[in-house]
Formats: structure tokens, sequence, C-alpha cells
């Protein structure tokens, strides 16, 4: 049976044709599970092709390029390597080389590559039917095709180039690849294939033969982006941050300034919205007691799609009791550049055609003085406060490419931050850029129930007025307050953005495995379409 909706060609049908081949060869051409060997004792209980690797290429003759090892150079490292026994399993990563009776291919963890060798005498294969057994190795690996997967046991030795293998003894077939692999050399050149389809992506990045300009293959960007992840929960653990979940489905669509996606909950016959953001359930932790409380989760916002923005994204929010708006800058200084310390290595990021140096204290740059800096003109003191951010969007924004907090956001446009002591006008506020991108969000919190109540009523109104991005008086939170919630500070950070910056991607889209797309028309779709 073939899946309807997979165009048919030549090489489908010969993959097809083999599958039919192994069903009658091994039986189950869809085992359960492999048990992979332990040689390198790792913490996980089994090895990888890239454990096997990192423990045993030092075995490999050095030689200068376009030389040969010599003969005494492989018989003593394979006097070593052919008493390590290994049982692998991985993808077959190029099209098999078979020279006569033998024949040499590599297999591929998404990772690292290892070669196999394969000789007509020496393989026996390995029934999958319930009765087990063995078949004709030979005969099975003819019947492979290049991404199929594969288990394979034997010894390890180096060939006469001097690269690590696998002598193979035991051959078990693991999975069939219906559909042919990318180009081993250049990998996918369509970019909404790629994010379309990020397992073929993923695929080709570990099959490829050359790497990206930046060095990253896909899987790189996406360790780098878990890599991130990890350093943030530490680096917050450690500061006696409790890591908390707040509701994703909410009554009202509060916490930032923007439009949400609607639900209808049947049981309770309720509108039910995906959280635009978790700040004022945050808060509420505060209020009840959590003096320093983050989350690392989704938000939803139903807005544009750009190379800057996904419907669907990632923020971490932490907050933090006793702290202001400075400690708060100074926190997410230090956390920012541990992060990518630990994520790259070094304090240098490289991003497009800019060096950005995380080592030196990022600038703190008042609103209207950015304006005016880079702007080159002086804010109106009569120009609104909604005019003043634009000012700033277009004439600022773009050159704030060193790591920068902007501070001194007007008051109006900060419904919940506290204002400043020194200047009632202006909000306790600082968004972080770097690289011409907006990327952190925070302030002084707002802890006065009945100027929040206040704060709330000026967006109620504007909302009537048409502003759809305004906030909702959310009376459940100024309750919360009015039990009292000590001074603190708070901010977002956009962890989409930073994995940007860090992997020297300029689509949001190249950081998320599966970022939202236009719905995919197939050929029958358009033929339908047009008649």
């Amino acid at each position: 049976m073939t899946v309807p909706f997979i165009e048919e060609n030549d090489q489908t049908r010969a993959r097809h044709e083999h599958l039919d081949a192994l069903r009658r060869l091994v039986g189950n051409v869809y085992p359960n599970k492999f048990q992979r060997s332990n040689v390198t004792e790792t913490t996980a209980g089994e090895d990888t092709i890239t454990s096997i690797v990192e423990r045993f290429r030092s075995f490999e003759p050095q030689v200068n390029e376009g030389e040969k090892p010599s003969a005494d150079a492989l018989e003593s490292a394979n006097t070593e390597l052919k008493k390590v026994r290994v049982s692998l399993a991985g993808r077959i990563a190029a099209p098999p080389r078979v020279m006569g009776k033998a024949a040499f291919v590599h297999l591929s963890d998404g990772t690292s590559r290892l070669q196999i060798y394969v000789r007509r005498q020496d393989v026996s294969g390995v029934s999958n039917d319930a009765k087990g057994g063995d078949c004709n190795g030979w005969e099975l690996f003819g019947l492979l095709d290049h991404g199929d997967f594969i288990g394979v046991e034997g010894f390890l030795f180096v060939t006469k180039t001097g690269e690590l293998s696998v002598h193979v003894e035991k051959l078990r077939f693991l999975a069939k690849a219906l559909l042919p692999m990318p180009d081993k050399m250049h990998g996918i050149h369509d970019v909404e294939i790629r994010q379309r389809q990020r397992y073929a992506d993923l695929i080709a990045g570990s099959l490829k033969l050359e790497r990206e300009e930046d060095g990253l293959t896909p899987r790189e960007v996406f360790e780098l982006r878990s890599k991130a992840v990890r350093e943030i929960r530490r680096f917050l653990d450690e500061r006696d941050f409790v890591e908390v979940e707040t509701p994703m489905l909410t009554p009202l669509a509060t916490g930032a300034a923007a439009r949400p996606f609607e639900t209808h909950h049947n049981a309770l016959d309720i509108k039910l919205y995906a959280r635009i953001a978790p700040e004022l359930y945050l808060k509420r932790l505060v209020v009840g007691g959590f003096e320093k409380v983050y989350e690392l989760n989704r938000n939803f916002r139903n807005e544009g799609i750009s190379t800057k923005h996904n419907p669907e994204f990632t923020m971490l929010e932490f907050y933090a009791a006793y702290m202001d708006v400075n400690g708060m800058m100074d926190l997410c200084e230090e956390l920012l550049r541990s992060v990518v310390y630990v994520a790259l290595g070094h304090t240098h990021v490289r991003y497009g055609e800019h060096e950005i140096d995380f080592s030196q204290p990022f600038a703190r740059i008042g609103m209207k003085e950015a304006i005016a800096r880079y702007g080159d003109r002086e804010v109106d003191p009569n120009e609104s406060a909604g005019r003043v951010v634009e000012l700033f969007e277009e004439l600022a924004e773009p050159h704030l490419i060193q790591p920068t907090f902007i501070t001194d956001f007007p008051k109006p446009v900060s419904p919940l931050s506290k204002a400043s002591p020194t200047d009632p006008s202006v909000a306790e506020r600082f968004e972080y850029f770097v690289g011409g991108l907006e990327s952190a969000n925070g302030f002084s919190e707002l802890n006065d129930p009945e100027e929040q109540y206040q704060r709330f009523k000026d967006q109620v109104t504007q909302r009537e007025r048409g502003d759809e991005e305004a906030m909702v008086m959310d009376e459940d939170y100024i309750r919360a307050l009015s039990y009292g919630m000590p001074p603190a500070a708070g901010i977002g950070v956009g962890i989409d953005r930073l994995v940007m910056l860090l992997a020297n991607k300029h689509s949001i889209r190249d950081v998320i495995l599966f970022p939202h797309l236009r719905p995919e028309r197939r050929a029958d779709d358009a033929g339908e379409a047009g008649q």
C-alpha cells in the first residue's frame, strides 16, 4: 500500500520494491527496539555513534594530507581497537560503496558519522520475525537504501586510509526510508520547505557534506537553543528563583498590549484566551509570598507574522521582590552575559556584519536622549506618548547594535509600571536592545492597587475608542494587589530573539522548530481551486 499524497516516482517505487523484498527476508521491517552496547559507559547506558567516535577517534593515525598511515601505525591501532565490540544503530548517511564482495557505508546518529565495513563472507543478517534467527546478511545489505535505519554488531578497526570503522558481523534492519534523502552536497535550498518540513531540514543538515556559512547545522541551532535555556534555568535556580507554571488559557487577555487568540470552553460555556503574557499571574504569586519567581513558557499573540514575529513564541518572565528597575537591569545584564558565554564559549557574538561585545557594560540611554542622539532632533514637549515611541522606533532602534537598555518610557504606554519618582511623566521601565532588535522589557512593578485600577480604567477607555491592543480591566488582579505586594521588579525576555542572536539567524522561523506558515497547497488542491 502506498500513501496517496506522496508523489510516486522511480525512486519511491524502487524503495517500495526493496521494502517488499525485505519483508520476505527478515519479516517485520519495523521492529520495536534494538539493543545498543555501552562500551563508552555513557550515563544514558548505551553507545551512540557520537560517543564511539569521541571515545576512539584518537586511534586514527595522524598523517599529513594526501598521505596514508604506515603499516606499523595501523597495526598498533588495530591491535587495541579489534578488542572493542560494539552494537550501534543509525541512518545510512550515503549510498553504499560496493566493491565486489565488500562494501563501505557511513551511519549517522544525527550528530556524527561512523563508517561501517560489510564483507560478504563475514556478515549475517538478523531476522525480525517472531522466531528470530539469521538470514542472508549480504542479501539484506543489497536491499538497503540511502536513509534506511540499521543496527550493526561487530568490532572496531581503522582502514588502510586511517578511518575509524566498524567491521560488521551482524546486520539488522530497523526502518525504511520510502522517500529519497535530500541532496548530500547542498541540503535543501527552498527556505519554505526547510521551515515546513523541519524533519527533512534536520536530516539534510546531518547528511550534507557542505556546512552553512555560519558553521551551524539546523540541529546545532536547536541544540544551541537548548543550551541557552538550560543556562537560564541554572542561573535563576542558583539565585533562589522558583520556576512555576501559570494558566495558558485565561478568562481575560491581560499582561501585555496585544490581540489574543480566542477559544470556547464547552463545559463551562465561557470564552477563553490563549495567554498573551503570564505577568499578572506571576505578580499574584509575589503577593502570595513567592519573593523570586519565574516562568519559561509559550505566549500567543494573534498578530502579524514577520522575520521578527511568530504568533506562538517562547518568553522568560521573572520577578524579584524588593528590587527596582536598576537592580533588574543589573540582573538582566548578568544573566544575558552568562547565557552568551555558556552557549558560545566566549562573549563576542557575530550577528550579520556586526561584532557584538557582551563583555562590556551595557549602555543605558533614555528614550528621548536616544532620539536626539540617533535622529538628530529634539522631542517636542507636546508630542503624545505614542508619537514619542514611534519616533524612537523609527530613528533610534535600528542603531542599537551593541547591548543597550533604553529607559524613561512615557508613563501612558506603560500601564503596569511605576512612575519615576523624579519625573512622574515617565515610567521606571526599560527595554533591552541588541542587534537592532528589542529583546526584553522590564520595570519597577506598580503595586498601588488604587493607581493600578485607574490605569486599567484609562486602558479600557482607549479600548472603547478602538485600540484593540489596550488592556482590559482585571478586577481579580486589583483584589490581589489590595492584599499588599512588596516593591518588586520584573522582566520579560524573548527567547526566540535571543537564539537568533546566538545562532546568527535573521528570521525567527530559523530558530523555531515548527514555525507558523500558510497552509500547504497540494497540486490537487490548486487544480480544484481553478475549476
